[in-house]
């Protein structure tokens, strides 16, 4: 199966924001609950935000009213718009389909 492409990462000042995509194949994309995670160095890896394939959500409690996961099966793409970013959401962030399928990882820096 083809794996999944995330883009958007990139240095932003504290406060501001970032949309991530990740783009994956049609096929695998409508049926299957999707997330992004992130691992920040010397961290375990963490689940931020989920998303059904009916579109159903949930996120950690540490990015709740500042980041926002949807999806868009028509262009088989998942977004994480986040908002006032803060230092300690600095981290890889990754896109997961399916609990099996993993991308390569953006790397997003928040500078104080």
């Amino acid at each position: 199966q083809v794996q999944p492409v995330e883009s958007g990462g990139g240095l932003v000042q504290a406060g501001g924001s970032l949309r991530l995509s990740c783009a994956a194949s049609g096929r695998i994309f409508s049926i299957n609950g999707m997330g992004w995670y992130r691992q920040a160095p010397g961290k375990q890896r963490e689940l931020v935000a989920h998303i059904t394939a009916g579109g159903s959500t949930n996120y950690v409690d540490a990015v709740k009213g500042r980041f926002t996961i949807s999806r868009d099966n028509a262009k088989n793409t998942m977004y994480l718009q986040m908002n006032s970013l803060k230092p300690e959401d600095t981290a890889v962030y990754y896109c997961n389909i399916g609990g099996i399928l993993w991308g390569q990882g953006t790397q997003v820096t928040v500078s104080s």
